[in-house]
């Protein structure tokens, strides 16, 4: 069984990592989103409304599912018996950052990373971004899943 994890805050989940979700399951028999608790970490969203967002997105999605872990991200593939870790990419920017973490969890591990280029419709959504169009009362849900929008 080929088994992925899907690493990351997803403070809040967005059409970017849906993106990468969706197209990832054609290569994968099953998905772990696997939200990182980070204690320096200030988040908006807390990370039952985080899970939560995340279940409801992928519903009707039986070899999707979402768990929280703490430390490195290789142990926990380890621990959920996964050998790949998948990854999106937006931007040259991510390509460099995303190769290096590639490079040392393969050093680490066995556990080899696939990366997806975003659909080019969604490249320029972040996390980030949209928490600060939350913050200053902008219009996020062409952003996000339905899920965040309620």
């Amino acid at each position: 069984m080929k088994r992925a994890i899907f690493p990351g805050s997803f403070d809040p989940l967005t059409l970017g990592h849906y993106d990468i979700i969706i197209r990832g399951i054609t290569l994968f028999d099953e998905i772990i989103i696997a939200i990182g608790k980070n204690a320096d970490k200030k988040y908006m969203f807390s990370l039952e409304q985080r899970i939560q967002f995340i279940k409801e997105a992928f519903k009707d999605a039986p070899t999707i599912s979402v768990k929280s872990y703490q430390g490195l991200t290789v142990d926990f593939c380890k621990k959920e018996n996964a050998n790949f870790i998948l990854r999106g990419l937006r931007n040259p920017a991510d390509f460099e950052f995303e190769k290096a973490i590639a490079h040392t969890n393969r050093k680490l591990s066995e556990i080899e990373t696939v990366f997806l280029l975003t659909s080019s419709g969604k490249s320029y959504i972040s996390s980030s971004i949209v928490r600060d169009v939350i913050r200053n009362g902008g219009d996020y849900t062409e952003l996000v899943p339905s899920s965040v929008r309620k």
